[in-house]
């Protein structure tokens, strides 16, 4: 099959024909109808994390059951589904409380040591599979519990991106933070995540939403999701302009979907007693927030890992949502491309009018 493949890190995704083998255990055969791209695959590609190269990253992926291995229970031939990067075992303390982004094995999704490789090369030699999902290729083979069944009237393209950036930023507002209707929120960074964590706010009722982003662009496309208020941190002090428009207070729950040192002090900064800054963004490099203020405030900082949430629960709700009306994924799916274009469709991603590009096309 073809696949995009890294095989030097920051030298982008060249096309290859790869072999991928059949199911076994617990594992789905999917062909692939849409695959997203995300910034995550893009940090992949350029810095060793995770996936060294030779790899086949990309994890935003729906499509549909083509086999499954003899140890499946959830999912049959046929069956329309969309993947999550969220590698759980599902039978550790932590799976069993409900916590499957802290699980203790997730290993336990992937192939043993010595075993035949999922993917590999023309010459044999195996190939890292991004996230254990591996989706920008023209097939993937999965754990079953890295993938969610979705109705079959769901559109491909925006089942794709249910994986990541929306669960990611709704799961933020809904399980995290547990955003109550009245509430007055901030979102620090109002791209593909952050759009979602407007939405998040909106269904949960939140009757003030305030988005802060760099680019007066990026902020239209935010108060079209929903935000009620737009900061340019670039022009003016996020943190006072925060607290102008709370009467001088600041906000309980203020996300930051960008993740850099600055972001995170102001989030921080911007909160209202008792209030609690949600750290989603893993923009990179330290974040240093050990001088805090006054204890007496009683400011907290929680890290957000996927929504916090269990995807097999969630990604189903958001599916409902979308069909529904409710939720708005249209608008974030800015372009469709071929396998082949995965290097362009990251430079359209440099513009700040895109906010998701998805392979739809997987014959080139």
């Amino acid at each position: 099959m073809k696949a995009m493949v890294v095989r030097e890190l920051g030298a982008g995704w060249v096309q290859e024909e790869i072999s991928i083998a059949a199911p076994q255990g617990n594992e789905v055969l999917v062909e692939l109808k849409a695959s997203g791209l995300c910034g995550s695959d893009r940090m992949e590609m350029s810095t060793e994390v995770r996936y060294p190269p030779p790899s086949v990253l990309g994890h935003e992926i729906a499509g549909v059951v083509t086999a499954i291995g003899p140890g499946v229970t959830d999912l049959q031939v046929g069956d329309h589904v969309a993947g999550c990067l969220v590698q759980y075992c599902g039978k550790c303390e932590r799976c069993l409380s409900g916590e499957v982004g802290l699980c203790r094995n997730p290993a336990a999704t992937e192939r043993p040591a010595g075993a035949e490789p999922r993917l590999s090369d023309a010459a044999g030699r195996p190939l890292n599979q991004g996230m254990g999902l591996g989706g920008f290729a023209q097939q993937a083979l999965v754990h079953e519990n890295l993938l969610v069944k979705l109705p079959g009237e769901m559109p491909f393209p925006q089942a794709a991106i249910l994986g990541c950036g929306v669960v990611t930023g709704t799961g933020a507002i809904f399980n995290a933070a547990k955003v109550e209707q009245g509430a007055t929120v901030a979102v620090i960074g109002a791209g593909g995540v952050g759009l979602n964590a407007i939405s998040g706010a909106v269904i949960a009722g939140a009757t003030r939403i305030i988005a802060i982003d760099l680019d007066d662009q990026t902020l239209a496309t935010a108060k079209k999701f929903g935000a009620t208020h737009v900061v340019n941190s670039g022009t003016q002090d996020p943190v006072v302009a925060v607290k102008e428009l709370t009467g001088g207070f600041g906000v309980p729950y203020v996300f930051d979907v960008v993740g850099v040192s600055a972001t995170a002090r102001q989030g921080y900064d911007m909160l209202d007693q008792g209030g609690t800054l949600y750290q989603i963004g893993m923009g990179g490099g330290e974040i240093n927030l050990v001088n805090l203020g006054n204890t007496f405030d009683r400011k907290a900082v929680q890290g957000v890992f996927m929504g916090s949430g269990v995807p097999k629960r969630d990604i189903p709700v958001l599916a409902s949502l979308y069909l529904q009306g409710k939720l708005n994924l249209d608008d974030l799916v800015s372009a469709e491309i071929a396998l082949s274009e995965v290097n362009e469709g990251y430079e359209k991603l440099k513009d700040p009018t895109v906010n998701r590009v998805v392979i739809t096309d997987f014959a080139n």
